[in-house]
């Protein structure tokens, strides 16, 4: 019987990285999850991350830890205020003050590199260009960009080993089928986080990741089990 094929799967603790290791396990990959502590803000969904690492069955989780708040340019990573009540219209265009400046692509090569240490020729990430927020590196130009690079930037690549592919299986899905895929492959929703602004374990229900969230549960039909601060 061949070898479980390997997989790593970077995984923030929210609800898209969440389904995105679902996913990869029911595919059939073996995941090894990598999460960043990376200078931001809130420390509250590296716990989430371990939660789901655990509750889904990955063989290794780790955390990596880099200062991307050294440049202190995201409300996510300094004192810049998190935006909050931001309509349907202003959702939809620009780049928020939330972009993390290039923080996929930095996340995509240490799971490149942690990819050639085991011998894995598979990365999964839960980037979507549907309900998202504007982030430049959540395109499927992006990942399909990166699984060029993947492949001429590795001895692994190059020396004809085998072939990296950057798997984003929730890139084309709104919100609310990412929810329904998730249930369907048993995903724990209450473990997850996906808020820019929590009041200690409490969601504020007013960021942008917060409305996505909310609506795309509405939208599915399914029970959100986020706890909100009751002023939201």
């Amino acid at each position: 019987m061949p070898a479980t094929p390997k997989a790593v799967v970077l995984l923030s603790g929210g609800l898209d990285s969440a389904t995105t290791l679902a996913v990869a396990r029911a595919e059939g990959f073996a995941p090894y999850c990598l999460s960043f502590d990376y200078g931001q803000r809130q420390q509250i969904e590296l716990q989430a991350a371990r939660r789901v690492a655990q509750s889904l069955g990955a063989v290794e989780h780790r955390v990596a830890h880099i200062d991307l708040g050294a440049f202190a340019t995201s409300a996510l990573t300094s004192d810049v205020p998190v935006p909050k009540d931001r309509g349907a219209d202003e959702l939809a265009h620009g780049v928020p003050v939330t972009y993390v400046p290039a923080r996929n692509t930095v996340f995509l090569s240490f799971a490149l590199a942690w990819a050639e240490v085991l011998g894995a020729f598979d990365l999964f990430l839960g980037v979507n260009a549907v309900d998202y927020s504007g982030y430049p590196d959540c395109r499927p130009e992006f990942v399909a960009a990166f699984e060029i690079l993947a492949n001429l930037a590795t001895a692994a690549g190059t020396e004809g080993r085998g072939h990296f592919r950057v798997h984003a299986p929730l890139v084309t899905m709104s919100k609310a089928d990412i929810i329904r895929r998730g249930v369907e492959l048993g995903v724990d929703y209450s473990l997850t986080h996906s808020c820019y602004d929590p009041a200690g374990t409490l969601a504020c229900g007013r960021c942008d990741a917060c409305q996505l969230r909310r609506e795309g549960f509405r939208v599915a039909g399914v029970p959100d089990p986020t706890q909100y601060t009751p002023t939201s």
